[in-house]
Parts: C-alpha cells; structure tokens; sequence
C-alpha cells in the first residue's frame, strides 16, 4: 500500500468524524444515553487522529483505542466508536509486521468483547463472532496490501536492475561497434601511411593519393567516433542536443569501404545480385560491420590475396559473403576462431536470427559467409525487420 498523503488522511478523518457525529443522534433512540460534550470530545479523539495514520500507525492505534475504552466504559453507545479502530487496525497491518499487527488486531477483539460485556441485554456469542471476525477480516486486508506493497517495490527493483544491466550489454554492443571503426580505419590508414613513406620521393602523386585516402579515413573514423559517443553520453543523461551527422552506415555504404580497402593495396570486388530493396537498419548494420571486420582481417592479415565481397538479396533473406585467394597470408598472424573480431560477428549474426560460417577453403584462402533474415517474423529476433 502506498502511504496517503497527509491531506487524503485528512479528509477521511474528517469523514469518519461526521459518519460518527451523525450515528450518535440515533443513540437514544438504540436506547444508549445521547452524546454531551463529553462524548463529542471522546467522538473526536477516535476520529481526528486518524489523518496521521501513515506517519505513526501504531500510536494512531494505541491514542483510538484509548479513546474508544473511555468512551465505552462512560456508556456511550459503542458503535459509534467502532470506525476509528477498524481503520487503524487495517493501517498498522498494511504497514508493519504480522506479529505486530496481530497483537493489534487482538486489542481491538478484546475491547469489542468489553463493550460487549458491559453492555446490558448484549448476546455474546454474536459479539465474540463480531469481534473476532472483523479483526481478521481487516488484519487479511491489511496483510494482503503489505503484501501487494512488497512484490510491487521487488517487481521495481528487478525492472530497474534489468534495465541497468541492458544499459552494461547495449554499451558492450556500442563498444565493438567501436572496436569495429577503429580497427578497419586506423588498418587503411596504416597501409596508406606506409605507402606514402615508401613512394614519398619517387612518386610524389601516388603519395598524395595516400594521404588523400588517409584524411578522409580518418574525417570517417572520428565522425562515427563522435556518433558513439553521443550515445553513450546520453545515455548516462547528457543531452549534447545535437543529433548525428549522418546515418549509421549500411549496405549502401559497402562500395566507399571497397574503395578504401582497394586504396589500401588490396584489390576487392563488389559484386551485388538480386534486385537491392529496403532491409532494416539493424539488419543492414549487422550485414556491414561483419564485412568490414572481414575486410580488416584481409588488410592485416593477407595483404597480398585478391578479396570479393558479394552481397546477394534474396526472398525472405540476404547472403553477404567475403572471400580471399590466400596470397600472402601472414600465418603467425591468423587468428584460429576465437579473436574478437570473429566472436563479434558471430554474435550479430545471433542477435539478428541470421546464420555464419567462418573458415578457410578447400581450394586456398579464407571466407565469411553471413546469411541475415529480412522478414519482419524472423527478424523479430533482433531488429524491427521489413520484408
């Protein structure tokens, strides 16, 4: 139960007490002797209390129950009295511990008996009945409520750790997407850089060609730089009020890396089948970053080999497959399956409901195949796919 605020305790205070005030003109017809100032006074005290309630329950309850004992053993009609207990016994229920409010409850039974007892032709078996069952009818409610309160205050806190911990896996993402950029960019421009070292002096236009390619690598590196984090500044709630520059790259994107990684020594092939159609933008990523980390493996790791990449758009799913000719592998610089660079792809791969084969080929070179669903039932997975 959540705590009324002091002015919603207030208005029921001030309900009760005239609930009461109006039942006590009926005392003398009920045959009990009529209310003086006295009994307006005892009406007030078992009343008005109860708009501090949530803030002190129990002395709430003790303060009532005072109040209604005097108010009994004076001989005022005892139902008058009756609703200022039973509101307190739910409160101190719903706020405190079972063996705390059962002892509450029990007052209240046991000063219900008394008015009873002292009461003249009161059947007491219909009061021990009431007494009892309307202590445990409202201790149940109250309990229950605590109860509601609890499970509602643990659903918060798992939602709350389960957000904490999406926010940890969505940086982890944001972090090999950025491990991703950094790797491909800074591999082109190393190449380039070596290049221009090399024909500095004998080909002056091959090394400004070099250095052309390395100025607009690095303006690409330091864009998608300052994309990422933007996204990890607003999400521990910084607002930069600037949105991203460009879109996050996609399958539309592929002949500028070709043409990088071309740049770089290494001639590539782009070839695309099937008629090009919207894929969505998750898809699309997930499709890019495993060509570029492919692409990247080639520049470190095959210099020399001749790559192709194939992008082939097909009913319900597209292919996107990079393979090399094997030439001038650097051995001691393969990597046997377990690098980041290829448990990065194949967790996209996951993420997206696609499948991908990585490994070598019977004929000589390497090969990474990457099959993605589009369809928005196989997608659901992972992105908000269309068809």
């Amino acid at each position: 139960m959540r705590i009324r605020p002091l002015a919603v305790d207030a208005l029921i205070a001030v309900a009760l007490t005239t609930v009461a005030v109006l039942l006590g003109q009926e005392s003398v017809k009920q045959g009990w002797i009529a209310l003086d100032p006295l009994g307006y006074a005892l009406v007030a005290l078992i009343c008005v209390p109860v708009a501090v309630r949530g803030r002190a329950p129990l002395t709430v309850l003790l303060v009532v129950h005072l109040a209604w004992f005097v108010y009994v053993t004076v001989g005022y009609w005892p139902v008058v009295g009756t609703f200022g207990p039973m509101l307190t016994v739910y409160t101190v229920a719903s706020l405190r511990s079972p063996r705390v409010s059962l002892a509450c409850a029990a007052l209240m039974a046991a000063l219900w008996i008394y008015a009873g007892a002292i009461s003249e032709g009161a059947s007491m078996p219909s009061v021990v009945g009431q007494a009892v069952g309307f202590s445990l009818v409202l201790w149940r409610f109250g309990y229950v409520a605590r109860r509601s309160a609890e499970l509602a205050r643990q659903l918060k806190r798992e939602q709350d750790e389960r957000a904490r911990r999406e926010v940890a896996e969505e940086r982890g993402r944001i972090a090999r997407e950025l491990h991703d950029v950094v790797a491909h960019h800074m591999s082109v421009i190393s190449v380039q850089a070596g290049l221009a070292t090399f024909v500095f002096g004998s080909d002056p236009a091959t090394a400004r060609a070099a250095l052309g390619t390395i100025s607009g690598t690095s303006g690409e590196a330091l864009e998608e730089l300052r994309r990422m984090l933007r996204v990890l500044r607003a999400e521990d709630g910084e607002h930069t009020g600037d949105a991203p520059a460009a879109p996050m790259p996609g399958l539309a994107r592929l002949d500028e890396m070709v043409e990088r990684v071309r740049a770089g020594g290494v001639p590539v092939e782009l070839r695309v089948t099937g008629t090009p159609r919207p894929v969505a933008p998750g898809v699309e990523l997930c499709a890019y970053r495993v060509v570029q980390e492919a692409l990247t493996n080639v520049l470190k790791h095959a210099r020399g080999a001749a790559a192709t990449v194939e992008l082939a758009y097909r009913r319900g799913h597209i292919e996107v497959s990079v393979t090399d000719d094997g030439q001038g592998v650097i051995q001691d610089r393969v990597r046997t399956g377990s690098g980041h660079g290829l448990i990065g792809m194949r967790e996209r791969a996951k993420l997206y409901g696609g499948a991908i084969s990585i490994g070598p080929l019977s004929e000589g070179g390497f090969a990474v195949r990457l099959t993605l669903p589009t369809s928005a039932r196989a997608a659901a997975r992972g992105d908000d796919a269309t068809e």
